[in-house]
C-alpha cells in the first residue's frame, strides 16, 4: 500500500481549552469561531437574541460554546462542548472544558486526545491552583503543545510589565511540572485582541496571534516505527457460515489498531496467552488489505486456530509487552470518595476490564512545589502515584512508550462510574530529565 504525504493545508489539529472559573474560556472560543467566520448565520442570530433578552449591550460570544441550555441560562459551562471549524490552512476539533474544580475529570477527557491545550488565566488573578492542576494534567497526558493565553489583558491596561511577569511565572511553573512545549500569548477575548489578528494595542508583543499559532503548530507525532498493537474488540463468526462455503471456516478478530503497522505474513503473538501465529489476512468493509496502520479499524485473520477473545492484545512477536498483574501508575483521582489502600476497583485497559485492589498509595503531587509528597490517600482532583494488584494479567506498557497501551481507567464496580484516569509507570517523574528541571522543583 502506498503512503501519501499530507500537506500542512489539510492537517487536522485537536485542541482543548481549559482554565479556572470566569477566566473567559467560552468567550475566547466564541471569539475564535466568530472572527474566523466559522459561525452560521442562524447560530449568530440565536446568540444575539439571547444576549438582548439578558439586557446585554453587546453579543455574548460565550453562548456559542455553552452546550447545556439550563446551565447556559445560569451563565456557567459544566460539560465538554465539542466544536468543529476550519481555516484555509487547517481543520480543527475543539473541546471546551469546564473550569470548576469539581469538573477536572472533564478536562482530563478533553485533553486526553488533544494535540494542543489552550489554557487561560486572568491577567488580574495570575496563576491559581486550578492553573497548576491543568498544567500537570497536560504534562501527565503528554499533550504535545500548551498555549497559555493571558486573558483580559485589557483590564490591566494592556500592560507589558504585567504580561512579562506572568509569562515568567508560567514558564517556570510549566518547566517544573514537565510541560514539553509551552507558549504564552497576551489576549483579550472580549475585545478580540491577538485572537485571530494581532492587536495594535499590544505593540510590545511581536509573536503570532492565537489562530496563527494554532495554524503553525505540528500535530502530535505518532512514531512511524512504533510496534504493532491491536486490542481485540470482538470475534467475528458470521451467522449462516455453514450454508455459505466462503465463510464456513471464517474467524476474524475485529478492533482498532492502537499503534504501528501490520502486514499479511507478519509474525504476531496473542497476549496474555502467549500463543504465536501469523497474519493470514486483513479485512475491512471495503475489501481486503495487504497492510494496515493505526488508527484504522480492521478485522485480522490468523493462520492458526487460537482461542482469542475480547480484551486480548495481538502484538508484534519480536517485541511484545510482558503481561503483568502488578501495575504501578500515576492517576488523576476524579471521585468524591477518597482512594485508600485496600480499595477494590475495576481497571479498564484497552478493551479488557479486570478486578484490581489498591496495594499502596505512594504519594500525591504538591501543585505548589511540583514535588511528590507522602500520602495515605488521594482525594478528589488529587494527582498521585499508586500500586495496583490485578486479578488477571494485562499487556500494559509504559505510558511514555505508548499513550494507548499505557493508559487505563479505574472504575467503580458498583455503579460503573469512572474513578480515575491512569498512566502506567512513573509518568510524572519522567516528564523531563533532572538536569532540565529548575532547582526548586524535584520529584
Amino acid at each position: 500500500m502506498s503512503t501519501q504525504t499530507v500537506s500542512p493545508t489539510t492537517t487536522l489539529l485537536r485542541l482543548a481549552t481549559a482554565g479556572s472559573v470566569d477566566d473567559g474560556k467560552s468567550t475566547l472560543v466564541g471569539r475564535l469561531l466568530f472572527d474566523s467566520k466559522s459561525v452560521l448565520a442562524d447560530q449568530l442570530d440565536a446568540v444575539e437574541r439571547v444576549s438582548r433578552d439578558r439586557g446585554l449591550e453587546t453579543t455574548d460570544l460565550a453562548l456559542l460554546t455553552d452546550g447545556l441550555r439550563a446551565e447556559r441560562e445560569q451563565g456557567i459551562t459544566i460539560d465538554v462542548a465539542y466544536r468543529y471549524f476550519a481555516t484555509a490552512k487547517r481543520s480543527f476539533i475543539l473541546a471546551d472544558c469546564p473550569g470548576h474544580v469539581q469538573y477536572t475529570r472533564n478536562t482530563v477527557t478533553g485533553a486526553s486526545t488533544a494535540d494542543v491545550v489552550v489554557l487561560l488565566i486572568d491577567a488580574r488573578k495570575g496563576l491559581l491552583e486550578q492553573t497548576r492542576r491543568h498544567l500537570a494534567v497536560a504534562s501527565l497526558l503528554r499533550v504535545a503543545h500548551v498555549i497559555v493565553a493571558v486573558n483580559k489583558i485589557d483590564l490591566v491596561g494592556y500592560s507589558e510589565e504585567r504580561y512579562l511577569e506572568l509569562a515568567a511565572e508560567i514558564t517556570q511553573t510549566g518547566a517544573g511540572l514537565g510541560v514539553a512545549d509551552l507558549r504564552t500569548i497576551p489576549v483579550s477575548a472580549l475585545e478580540g485582541a491577538n485572537i485571530v489578528d494581532r492587536s495594535g494595542k499590544t505593540p510590545w508583543y511581536t509573536g503570532p496571534s492565537l489562530l496563527e499559532l494554532l495554524e503553525e503548530l505540528p500535530p502530535a507525532d505518532e512514531p512511524s516505527d512504533e510496534s504493532f498493537r491491536f486490542p481485540v474488540q470482538t470475534v467475528i463468526r458470521p451467522q449462516g457460515a455453514a450454508r455459505d462455503p466462503r465463510y464456513r471456516d471464517y474467524r476474524g478478530y475485529a478492533g482498532q489498531i492502537a499503534a504501528g503497522v501490520v502486514r499479511v505474513g507478519d509474525a504476531v503473538v496473542v497476549l496474555p496467552s502467549g500463543k504465536r501465529s501469523e497474519v493470514a489476512g486483513i479485512d475491512t468493509a471495503d475489501g481486503e488489505l495487504t497492510e494496515a496502520f493505526a488508527p484504522q479499524s480492521v478485522t485480522l485473520r490468523l493462520t492458526d486456530e487460537i482461542d482469542v477473545t475480547r480484551g486480548d492484545l495481538i502484538a508484534t512477536a519480536a517485541d511484545a509487552p510482558v503481561p503483568t498483574q502488578d501495575v504501578e501508575g500515576t492517576v488523576a483521582w476524579l471521585a468524591e470518595r477518597p482512594l485508600v489502600p485496600g480499595s477494590r476497583v475495576l481497571l479498564k485497559h484497552t478493551t479488557t476490564t479486570v478486578q484490581a485492589v489498591v496495594r499502596d498509595v505512594v504519594g500525591k503531587l504538591d501543585l505548589d512545589t511540583a514535588t511528590l509528597e507522602p500520602a495515605e490517600r488521594l482525594e478528589l482532583n488529587d494527582i498521585g502515584r499508586v500500586i495496583l494488584r490485578l486479578a488477571s494479567p494485562i499487556a500494559a506498557e509504559e505510558y511514555l512508550v505508548s499513550r494507548r497501551t499505557g493508559a487505563f481507567l479505574l472504575i467503580d464496580a458498583a455503579d460503573g462510574g469512572t474513578l480515575a484516569a491512569g498512566m502506567v509507570g512513573d509518568a510524572l517523574a519522567a516528564a523531563i530529565t533532572p538536569e532540565d528541571r529548575p532547582a526548586q522543583y524535584t520529584i
